[in-house]
């Protein structure tokens, strides 16, 4: 079954003095009241699988209150190994740690990779394009470490372009290195999101098929290039790319910004030829998202040749009961999972006799 998180120690970490849990091979709840912590348990468990939160919080925010430094620790075992990973956090910085080495936040997936669902993500479909990049771009980050320096380098590109197109008199020589140095990192970006997008819909599909019971789901990169990219090679999308920036040039000295690149794209979704965003009902937007974060625990398995720790943050009250059950055939499938929620009643008594319920807040 590969690496599984055995324990999970908190000390000083958000509303928590000091707490420790163990986990389940398989499923592992947490119950409690609203506000109780139940969603610091999470953010910690993928603090530390991840190398980073999904509340995109500073340090201070992480340290309890009245507190000078908090720390997060856990220990995973399987095929005859252990290792520990822990993270010290203080108001200014976070310090990773590995088998009591120092590491790096983007080096912890290549030990145990997670995927989270959260509430938010329930809006995957019909929320803005920076949402559905974002997901996309945190799960490359964790199953491909090269993927995580392209993304930086391109986003610092981008930034230090869009530094001189705001000054009041910018230097075109200097724009025309910033144009080559965004159009190559660009393109090399471009072709990771469509390589990953690609791999996860080859899952996607047949996953939303046997929810929705027959429904044909559709899936496309849509590129701010405006041009089909799936036969190009990086080079020819590369060139594409200046020519574009070229053309847009003076819309962009007026308006000040890079209009164009993989921080412009977008995923689209259709159900039967039909565009889910504008005409999927609320439950297919759901089998979608359902769907997506289904494919991101397969494709997991697939990179690291291990099962990722899947983490489900209160999203049993937000799916109807086909959804509901859907996902609990899933996590019977052999994956070890953390599920926070207010109400048991959500979980089937065959899933809960076999899981391990952790009272969080009593």
């Amino acid at each position: 079954m590969g690496l599984l998180v055995r324990s999970l120690g908190l000390r000083n970490w958000r509303n928590f003095d000091e707490r420790n849990i163990a986990l389940a091979d398989g499923m592992t709840v947490l119950h409690g009241r609203n506000a109780a912590g139940k969603t610091n348990v999470i953010e910690a468990l993928q603090m530390l699988t991840a190398g980073f939160s999904f509340r995109h919080s500073k340090p201070a925010q992480l340290v309890r209150e009245d507190q000078s430094c908090a720390l997060i620790a856990a220990r995973l075992e399987g095929d005859g190994r252990v290792v520990d990973v822990s993270c010290e956090i203080d108001p200014t910085r976070r310090r990773f740690m590995r088998n009591g080495k120092r590491c790096q936040a983007q080096d912890l997936p290549s030990t145990l990779m997670s995927v989270l669902f959260s509430p938010d993500d329930l809006s995957f479909v019909k929320r803005g394009a920076a949402y559905r990049r974002d997901d996309l771009d945190a799960f490359g980050r964790q199953a491909n470490r090269s993927y995580s320096k392209i993304l930086s380098a391109y986003v610092r590109s981008v930034e230090q372009r869009n530094r001189l197109l705001r000054q009041e008199c910018p230097d075109l020589a200097l724009l025309e290195a910033w144009d080559a140095s965004v159009a190559l990192g660009g393109s090399t970006l471009l072709v990771s999101h469509i390589h990953l997008f690609e791999r996860l819909v080859e899952y996607m599909c047949p996953i939303y098929r046997e929810i929705s019971e027959g429904e044909e789901l559709g899936c496309r990169y849509i590129s701010s290039l405006g041009l089909p990219l799936e036969d190009l090679s990086r080079d020819e999308i590369c060139a594409a790319f200046a020519r574009r920036l070229c053309e847009l040039r003076p819309q962009e000295l007026r308006r000040q910004q890079t209009l164009v690149g993989p921080q412009r794209d977008d995923l689209s979704f259709t159900i039967d030829g039909r565009d889910a965003r504008s005409f999927g009902s609320q439950g297919q937007q759901r089998s979608i998202v359902l769907a997506w974060k289904m494919a991101e625990v397969k494709l997991s398995r697939d990179v690291t040749g291990e099962q990722p720790l899947l983490l489900l943050d209160d999203v049993m009250s937000e799916l109807d009961e086909a959804r509901r059950n859907a996902m609990t055939r899933f996590v019977q499938g052999g994956i070890q999972a953390v599920v926070s929620t207010t109400n048991l009643g959500y979980f089937p008594r065959e899933l809960l006799c076999g899981a391990e319920v952790v009272p969080i807040g009593e």
